[in-house]
């Protein structure tokens, strides 16, 4: 699989969630920032993309720890994201 594959796999899974503001905060976040990560933190998103929702949301709202550092991070970028 390319690039363009792998990228427009990722899109589908960041737009096509059962959460309409997961579909809003991840999508933007795939579409502003993703390109402009290093690769370690480009890897932690994609795991945090193929977590469910609802493992998802309380990490992002505060209301879980994030697990390691690498995970922490993005999860701050994510509540960056201005979704509109």
């Amino acid at each position: 699989m390319n690039e363009s594959e792998v990228l427009n796999r990722l899109r589908w899974r960041c737009t096509h969630r059962a959460l309409l503001e997961m579909d809003l905060l991840l999508g933007g976040f795939l579409e502003k920032h993703y390109s402009g990560l290093p690769p370690e933190l480009a890897a932690e998103f994609r795991a945090l993309v193929d977590m469910e929702d609802l493992d998802l949301w309380p990490l992002i709202t505060g209301k879980r720890p994030c697990a390691n550092d690498l995970q922490a991070q993005v999860v701050a970028m994510l509540r960056e994201v201005s979704v509109k």
